[in-house]
């Protein structure tokens, strides 16, 4: 009721101000002259309250001019104080920021806060991120949006006219910080010369400040070579001819009568943080179901042991990532099945129970599509499963589906372009070549072509526009071989195969690779991790884990503002390395 008459009273208030009435205070904003109330000005702004209360008078009306403020500003702050609905746009935030921050109108400043936060995106954060370093007031906002600029980098890089415009000062500090997100610390390097191209008399002679902050001991040789090295900009510079050979002598690890300094190595080979960070939970280690979590730094090649202790041991679940959490599904401890759903927060690395599933599922195959989280098929300690069902985080709950066409265990599914998909598996006699999509809006299993192997724990992921099916167990051996499905004219075509044969491993893809974890070799669980890039067709091996396993899941989380509790110490990197140097 309070609220009613107060929305009522402002609205006499402004019809009031609009006719002249009772005005006793004149503001004037470039040329233009609004007539207010001083106690209503008063009750919005305590900048108002103390500029009036010097002269504060019941005569005749006094103007006060408001140097440096457009007229269409002023007249959103008049409105915002007459408690009027303020539209704010990306034309008009800057100035209207900028002017609830002079006037100390909180609200308001926090309004136009919201917005940026919610309107940030490549194009515009760079702005975002310099507008509000001028105002304490929006440091959290500022730092979200610094954050944004280095997670983003390459996104940006494409597409923000701002990034060209940005201070010199400005582009050194965010060239060298650890979580720049660059797959490529080529891509820093091409960076810096397009944005000396912007202005090439001005800037030309910054390329050796510059050049400094990149980590050349990164590259591979033969861009240092070619493209570094030889590039006009580089040349020209005398300052920049001690910077390349530093790098020369880290990249060529040149035995030279002055080796570059430990110090040095550090500064050009020091990994940038990961943006993605890929977990592998649980899983059949040797003869045991395990608990243990480990986390891969793709940047540094490294595995970082970010197990729970009181976390319980579990294999052949599933897992995936949805709004910031990890959720881990079904599975099986060496005596029970499980139907229990959990919860993980990354942030505060903390575990959650939440709805469980209808059915229990050991070899359950899940997927993410539309918000909604698909648990498909598995084995329940009786049979094999042919059901499905999906949850909502939304309201904690899970719903059946349409049953799938055949029953699979040892599947896998993957979501793409508004379809779930699975393939291959154990049907409790045979190994599958079948594959089958679900159409949500049917509500609907339909067959597609059939793989050209059979697969049992076999992996299963999108990447790039198509389905890839990896690995598995045709039911004789282990596979190396691999296929791919493109779901516009519904066929399967064969890729490179693995290094290593393993079904019941983990899959992923991670800064655009594709990496294959742990498994089951035909001998023995295997800790070894290989790597593929659809762009070159080849694998390739990476660091393993520190322990073997099968039955592993894997998913990966981004995104996060501190990801340092699962990357290896930068710090500790460079002194295990001083200390390696030393032996």
């Amino acid at each position: 009721m309070e609220h009613k008459i107060s929305d009522a009273a402002f609205n006499v208030f402004d019809e009031v101000r609009l006719q002249g009435e009772h005005t006793d205070v004149i503001i004037k904003a470039q040329d233009t002259y609004f007539k207010v109330h001083k106690i209503i000005l008063c009750g919005c702004s305590p900048y108002f309250r103390t500029l009036f209360s010097t002269q504060w008078t019941n005569m005749e009306e006094q103007s006060y001019d408001i140097p440096g403020m457009s007229s269409d500003t002023m007249s959103l702050i008049i409105q915002y104080a007459y408690a009027r609905p303020v539209l704010i746009t990306e034309g008009n935030v800057p100035e209207l920021l900028a002017s609830a921050d002079q006037f100390l109108i909180s609200d308001l400043l926090d309004a136009c806060c919201q917005f940026l936060e919610a309107n940030l995106c490549p194009e515009n954060c760079i702005g975002t991120c310099m507008l509000t370093e001028c105002f304490p007031s929006c440091s959290m906002l500022h730092q979200k949006a610094r954050l944004y600029v280095l997670q983003h980098f390459e996104e940006v890089l494409q597409v923000s006219v701002e990034f060209l415009e940005l201070p010199l000062g400005h582009l050194e500090e965010m060239i060298a910080q650890d979580e720049l997100n660059v797959k490529q610390e080529e891509m820093v390097f091409e960076a810096i010369v397009r944005w000396i191209g912007r202005a090439p008399e001005n800037r030309r002679n910054h390329i050796a400040v510059l050049l400094s902050k990149v980590r050349m001991g990164l590259m591979s040789p033969d861009y240092f070579m070619t493209d570094v090295r030889n590039n006009a900009l580089v040349l020209e510079s005398e300052a920049c001819s001690d910077i390349v050979i530093n790098a020369m002598k880290v990249i060529f690890d040149l035995h030279m009568e002055e080796p570059a300094s430990s110090e040095l190595v550090n500064q050009l080979t020091r990994p940038r943080l990961p943006y993605e960070i890929l977990l592998a939970i649980g899983g059949w280690s040797i003869s045991n179901p395990t608990n243990e979590i480990e986390a891969y730094d793709a940047r540094a090649d490294c595995w970082v042991n970010v197990t729970q202790e009181n976390e319980f041991p579990r294999a052949y679940h599933g897992s995936v990532v949805l709004d910031g959490y990890v959720y881990c599904l079904g599975g099986f401890d060496s005596e029970n099945y499980f139907s229990s759903v959990k919860k993980f927060s990354p942030i505060t690395q903390t575990w959650q129970e939440v709805a469980p599933m209808y059915e229990r599922r050991c070899y359950v195959s899940v997927a993410v599509l539309d918000g909604l989280i698909y648990a498909i098929g598995g084995f329940n300690g009786y049979g094999r499963l042919k059901t499905a069902e999906r949850y909502n985080t939304n309201t904690n709950q899970w719903t059946m589906m349409a049953p799938m066409n055949e029953r699979r265990s040892d599947a896998s599914a993957t979501s793409l372009q508004g379809k779930v998909y699975i393939c291959g598996g154990f049907t409790g006699v045979e190994c599958l070549f079948s594959a089958e999509s679900f159409n949500p809006e049917m509500n609907q299993w339909s067959l597609i072509a059939p793989m050209r192997s059979r697969r049992s724990g076999v992996g299963v992921i999108t990447y790039g526009n198509l389905v890839y099916a990896v690995g598995g167990f045709d039911g004789a051996a282990r596979l190396r071989s691999a296929e791919a499905y493109n779901p516009l004219n519904d066929t399967w075509h064969d890729v490179r195969s693995m290094i290593n044969p393993r079904s019941n491993f983990g899959i992923e893809v991670v800064d655009d690779q594709l990496v294959v974890v742990g498994g089951f070799n035909g001998v023995g669980t295997c800790r070894d991790v290989e790597s593929y890039d659809r762009m070159t067709n080849e694998w390739d091996e990476v660091c393993s884990m520190s322990i073997s396993r099968s039955a592993v899941s894997c998913c990966v989380i981004s995104g996060l503002s501190d990801v340092t509790q699962y990357v290896v110490d930068r710090d500790s990197l460079e002194t295990s390395e001083d200390e390696s140097d030393g032996d």
